[in-house]
């Protein structure tokens, strides 16, 4: 909702002044005067901090704040005429927009729903979180996806955000699951990417080199200097049991192969779909081997 259309809509400071310009103004009042234009000018200004900030949702409730102060003035006379001259402009701006703000609040909560069912952001360690499997997590998300149903030309920022909403759960839905299954594994990579980035500062400073290659062979190593000591770094460690580490490394090793085979395949295609043809050949020789030491099997049986 484009709130910034508001300035041109309000015309704040080409409100007339309330009395002759020659005639001294109580200060106080003035000052009052004041504060309340710049509290307009700061609504259609408010800034976003996505995923939950959502800077002209914000401007339009605090200009319904505005209005809500403004009922306050029901004093007639030519000190309250500047007040109740903008009162009506900024109650003409919300009549025009309130349709579109009542659609952007419903898709606020929906957010924030998915944020809820996803249990996001995480809760501080020692203040009881809440354990949950992977399972329920699916079976909320799912829920939450067939109870919204907008439609109509009024509600269009609710269809966006349920199309958007439909597409990244189930293109990247399973694997946002994992870290509800494995102990101490984090729902976002914040923190470790917050660590990598101080990583590749103190790399450009000792090196005073703009690349941070040098981290790919050793910046793993570099996680131990976090710990306290050996022995913390080590119970962290051994909070994800070996088979189940073993079981999604295997995972992960599957979901990175497409990856790492295209990478070398944009680098060097001539010797990757040499490779690719050569292990086709060997799999059909393998089995051809195996087939035929099948037959002599069975040959060898009936002829005992």
């Amino acid at each position: 909702m484009a709130f910034q259309r508001f300035l041109r809509i309000l015309r704040v400071s080409r409100i007339p002044p309330p009395c002759d310009p020659g005639i001294p103004r109580d200060p106080v009042l003035f000052g009052i005067e004041t504060l309340v234009r710049q509290a307009i000018r700061d609504a259609v200004n408010r800034s976003s901090r996505k995923p939950f900030a959502w800077g002209g949702l914000s401007g339009y409730e605090q200009l319904e704040a505005v209005v809500q102060g403004l009922d306050q003035i029901q004093k007639p006379g030519l000190e309250c005429a500047y007040l109740s001259l903008l009162r009506t402009r900024v109650e003409r701006v919300l009549s025009k927009n309130r349709t579109v703000a009542e659609d952007l609040k419903r898709a606020h909560q929906i957010l924030l729903q998915v944020a809820q069912c996803l249990r996001y952001p995480p809760s501080a360690p020692g203040l009881g979180v809440e354990k949950v499997s992977s399972q329920r997590v699916t079976q909320e998300m799912t829920n939450l996806i067939q109870e919204i149903r907008p439609g109509g030309r009024v509600q269009r920022a609710q269809i966006r955000l349920l199309g958007a909403l439909k597409r990244r759960w189930e293109l990247f839905g399973q694997e946002l699951l994992h870290c509800y299954d494995i102990p101490g594994l984090p729902q976002d990579n914040l923190q470790m990417e917050a660590l990598f980035g101080r990583l590749r500062r103190h790399q450009r400073r000792i090196s005073g080199r703009k690349s941070t290659r040098e981290l790919l062979d050793f910046g793993q190593a570099q996680v131990l200097f976090t710990s306290k000591t050996f022995q913390d770094l080590l119970d962290q460690i051994q909070l994800v049991p070996r088979e189940t580490y073993l079981v999604h490394r295997s995972r992960l090793a599957d979901a990175e192969f497409p990856r790492q085979f295209f990478h070398r395949l944009h680098h060097d295609p001539v010797a990757t779909i040499s490779a690719l043809f050569y292990n086709h050949s060997a799999r059909i020789q393998g089995l051809e081997k195996n087939k035929a030491s099948g037959l002599l099997e069975d040959q060898t049986l009936h002829t005992d």
